[in-house]
């Protein structure tokens, strides 16, 4: 099925409701990308309205600058009198100093706004996925959903982050250099009104032209996200194979179109300042051109022209930092645009209302422990699984995964799976704790359509463990108590016993307060899997799969496990995944898998008259009329 398959969803799911709204206008699609940012800032009111108050203060005390200035040299130079330029000087010392406070405090304001926005965000995101189906995973794919996290977040947090600096106080500098211009003189103040809407029309059609550039830079980003997490993860294959020199030339491949789309969009954006600079710098020779003039007419002082210039200075550089501000706008609305399509993305898969609840969840867990150990637990019914014509057609594939499966399993049977490479075997245990749901057919848990139960409900009830094996960084004791938080020690090393890890545990210094690292790179992979088995005990699951959980075992070791396996039967049924077939010999009833079928079902004796597929399998791990 397809996993890291690099569909863009956010551009598709808006493509699909664009064709069945019609009426969703670039308008409200803008509205939609700001719903989940502006929900997030709320929560910080009064920092987004104080962060750009204090930048307009200090813009406004900018604006008196010019006009300082100009006293200083129409009066202090003209009379000659040090004492005016020395007062003229502390007044705009005062005003530096008040500047640069407002400043400071609209960074802190605009600082705090932005990061906490940021960590709302990326928790509200995380939380999100956390809610989705195995399918919508499979078809982002994770290394996307990793950058959606990290990369693009980051983005529209330093986006935000100068908006409220920036975004307000540059054109409030524009429009009051060229307000402050008219008091001085109308006429010279005129050539503001023309340099101002071409600079505008420059800045927003460069944006314009941007802005998508920047998204398919970030979604090139994800290919190389992908292709550095593939090789981290499978570097043993890659050096195995001596691979690196393929898998260099796919990164250097991908790694340079990523980095020819940023050099054409760091060109197209690298326009921007000349283009400004032209239009100001020409401005400014008007200025001069008819400051000169006025001023040999007696109509405007030198100092005034001085103003006059320094506030197309003004313009100038709010404008450039106008400009570096549009372009992170550009990339963080294109991120965003893409933190949004994750947001706006629902899981197909809908669990019954009100039995999810962590309260109901406790409750499951405390009435299991005191029920005693004979009795089942969840419905007293005698099917603890059917499956009645149950295909599987994974999202994105062209062809059934699983075909019209139909078997029932009775509670308290051991229930085998076996079948080759690609069989289908994995995709059938899936369906019974609902990672997946069946495209036809039904499955039923207990007697109940598996549709009618709640999710913690239903993953209380069903233990899986996966073909990897899958430890959390902590502790022993902290991995086994994810699925029953009020497990005591007594019940941990009982799990650990029937898991055969009591010996692993025991033999470290510190037990079960023994620490493991990410992804349990401190243990084998025997080691994980039997540890990993020993989770799911402690769950104390009415149904348990062990998806291939026990490929990197001993013979030994695994025939010890399913003989303390065996101790339990009558209390839950077990699922048995395994390509060995000694492994599932004396399960109560065995399932043969071939392309996504059930090419047979019974006990491993009747397999080997009349099954074909059961016997080719046998007699390639065995050797022809051996007994085992």
């Amino acid at each position: 099925y397809p996993t890291n398959c690099g569909i863009h969803l956010a551009e598709s799911n808006f493509q699909t409701r664009s064709r069945e709204h019609p009426q969703n206008t670039c308008c409200e699609r803008g509205k939609r990308q700001m719903k989940h940012l502006l929900n997030q800032l709320k929560q910080y009111k009064k920092e987004s309205i104080l962060a750009p108050l204090f930048k307009m203060l200090e813009a406004l005390f900018d604006l008196f600058v010019p006009i300082v200035v100009a006293d200083i040299i129409n009066v202090g130079i003209g009379n000659q009198d040090n004492r005016y330029i020395l007062q003229r000087c502390g007044v705009l010392v005062l005003l530096a100093v008040i500047g640069i406070s407002c400043s400071f405090t609209a960074q802190f304001f605009a600082a705090r706004a932005s990061v906490g926005c940021a960590t709302r965000l990326r928790h509200t995101l995380f939380s999100h996925i956390q809610t989705l189906g195995y399918s919508e995973i499979d078809t982002m794919g994770t290394s996307t959903l990793i950058t959606r996290m990290t990369s693009d977040i980051n983005q529209v947090q330093n986006g935000l982050n100068m908006f409220l600096r920036l975004f307000l106080r540059s054109p409030f500098i524009v429009f009051g250099a060229m307000v402050m211009a008219f008091t001085i003189d109308v006429k010279i103040a005129l050539i503001f009104l023309i340099a101002i809407p071409v600079l505008a029309v420059i800045i927003f059609g460069i944006m314009k032209i941007t802005s998508p550039l920047y998204k398919t830079v970030q979604e090139r980003l994800d290919k190389i996200l992908g292709i550095t997490r593939e090789n981290l993860t499978g570097v043993r294959v890659v050096r195995a194979f001596g691979k690196e020199h393929s898998e260099t030339e796919r990164f250097e491949t991908a790694n340079g179109l990523l980095n020819s789309m940023q050099l054409h969009v760091g060109r197209l954006s690298g326009l921007m300042n000349p283009l400004t600079y032209v239009v100001v710098n020409l401005a400014t020779i008007a200025i001069l051109n008819m400051g000169a003039s006025r001023i040999n007419h007696g109509m405007l002082l030198s100092g005034d022209v001085v103003a006059l210039v320094n506030y197309m200075s003004q313009i100038l550089i709010e404008l450039v930092k106008l400009a570096n501000t549009v372009v992170l706008l550009s990339k963080a609305l294109a991120s965003l645009n893409r933190i949004e399509g994750v947001l706006e993305t629902a899981s197909s898969m809908k669990f019954t209302e009100g039995n999810g609840s962590l309260k109901n969840r406790n409750n499951i867990t405390k009435s299991r422990n005191r029920i005693p150990e004979n009795q089942n637990t969840a419905f007293h019914m005698e099917e603890a699984v059917e499956f009645q014509q149950v295909s599987l057609t994974y999202a994105g594939a062209g062809e059934e995964s699983l075909t019209d499966i139909s078997f029932c399993a009775q509670k308290g049977e051991t229930i085998g799976v076996i079948g080759g490479t690609g069989s289908g075997k994995s995709s059938l245990v899936n369906l019974i704790p609902r990672f997946y749901d069946a495209t036809s057919g039904q499955v039923r848990i207990m007697g109940k359509p598996i549709a009618e139960w709640g999710r913690e409900e239903l993953r209380t009830s069903v233990g899986v463990v996966m073909q990897r094996a899958q430890l959390f960084a902590g502790t022993i004791r902290s991995n086994m108590l994810w699925g029953n938080p009020d497990a005591t020690d007594e019940q941990i090393w009982k799990a650990l016993e029937i898991a055969q890890a009591a010996e692993v545990v025991r033999g470290k210094p510190l037990g079960l307060d023994e620490p493991v690292e990410q992804g349990g790179r401190n243990f084998s992979g025997g080691q994980k899997q039997r540890l990993t088995i020993a989770r799911a005990l402690v769950k104390q699951p009415e149904i348990l799969i062990l998806d291939d959980s026990a490929s990197a075992l001993d013979f030994a070791t695994d025939a010890a496990l399913r003989r303390a396996l065996g101790t339990l039967a009558g209390k839950i049924t077990v699922f048995i995944v395994s390509q060995r077939a000694s492994s599932l010999k004396h399960a109560d009833q065995i399932l043969v898998l071939e392309d996504g079928q059930i090419a047979d079902k019974g006990r491993h004796e009747e397999l080997l008259e009349r099954c074909d597929v059961y016997r080719e399998i046998y007699e390639s791990q065995f050797k022809k009329g051996e007994v085992h």
